[in-house]
């Protein structure tokens, strides 16, 4: 494990007073690895439990498969949630989506909901710069409490992909996606938008809004959680991505997304290269792309902070 340098931070979350933020660690890549993670946070979660993931474009994606997800399915009884993408391939249908679901075999393991099925809804944001509020599937007004369940990896726009890019473009809906991409330019158009910043910082704006919307009267129903293996260049939402090069690291959960985020990426870019075992071509994609912006604009916009406590729950405490 690589030494991550500790920061302790005050923080006033949502509403919810914070010493500090808690980002939570094992190496385990494991059905059983990931219930631990999710147990570490000491959230019981209540009423109807969604748990937001990537399908993937094809089998050839990383996305996390059934195997790994299914204890923490079972452990909370939750709906694997997703929404129809905005840039076509195989999942930009309903009919479609479901068909690759089934191919990947999510719906062995759960009930699947494609939120955006039926008719989408507008929920508000807190920072209007570039848009002036989230689109999602009008499916998320069924569930009462959300796991961000992503996978880091690379992104071919966002730089990289963590709960922030999973709860903002992965929550929206198929016109939500294009929304973001567009920096509130277009509901049909994600292409065209030349100025990164305003993408990623749509990015922050719409994750807040989700956060938000999971805060009921003082109470946190969402929690986030990172699985760090299979970590192409590329996002899942890529049929055909790049093979990773870096080595898998583990499992990383918290209360706080931009926490969480920041501490993925403190862990790639202080990785120790080795023979097969190198973070410099996902490095290069990030800052290729501005990617840290969209955790540095959500910190600035309150979502969270990137100063955090590195709690390795393999160790005994």
């Amino acid at each position: 494990m690589k030494k991550i340098v500790v920061l302790l931070v005050g923080l006033c979350f949502c509403g919810m007073a914070f010493s500090q933020s808690k980002v939570y660690f094992t190496k385990d890549i494991s059905a059983e690895g990931l219930v631990k993670a999710f147990k570490a946070l000491g959230v019981e979660p209540k009423g109807n439990v969604a748990i937001k993931i990537s399908t993937g474009e094809s089998s050839k994606s990383n996305h996390l498969s059934p195997e790994l997800i299914k204890g923490l399915v079972k452990e909370t009884n939750g709906t694997l949630v997703e929404c129809n993408t905005a840039y076509g391939g195989n999942r930009a249908t309903t009919k479609d989506h479901l068909k690759a679901i089934e191919e990947r075999g999510y719906d062995k393991i759960a009930k699947v909901d494609i939120m955006d099925a039926e008719d989408t809804i507008h929920i508000p944001v807190q920072d209007t710069k570039w848009i002036k509020y989230d689109i999602v599937g009008s499916h998320l007004k069924n569930y009462d409490f959300m796991i961000n369940l992503a996978h880091f990896k690379g992104h071919q726009m966002g730089g990289f992909g963590g709960v922030l890019k999973n709860q903002s473009i992965g929550v929206a809906s198929s016109a939500g996606k294009a929304y973001i991409h567009s920096a509130g330019k277009s509901e049909t158009n994600p292409w065209g938008n030349n100025n990164q910043d305003s993408f990623l910082e749509s990015m922050a704006a719409s994750a807040q809004g989700v956060h938000d919307y999971f805060v009921k009267d003082g109470k946190q129903n969402i929690v986030y959680i990172n699985v760090m293996n299979n970590m192409s260049i590329d996002c899942d939402c890529n049929g055909n991505p790049a093979k990773p090069e870096l080595k898998d690291v583990g499992i990383l959960a918290s209360l706080d997304p931009v926490a969480l985020d920041e501490a993925c990426l403190e862990i790639v870019f202080k990785h120790k290269d080795a023979k097969g075992d190198t973070a410099k071509p996902l490095i290069s994609r990030i800052k290729q792309m501005h990617g840290t912006h969209t955790v540095d604009y959500a910190e600035k916009l309150g979502l969270g902070t990137k100063k955090y406590t590195l709690i390795d729950i393999d160790k005994k405490h």
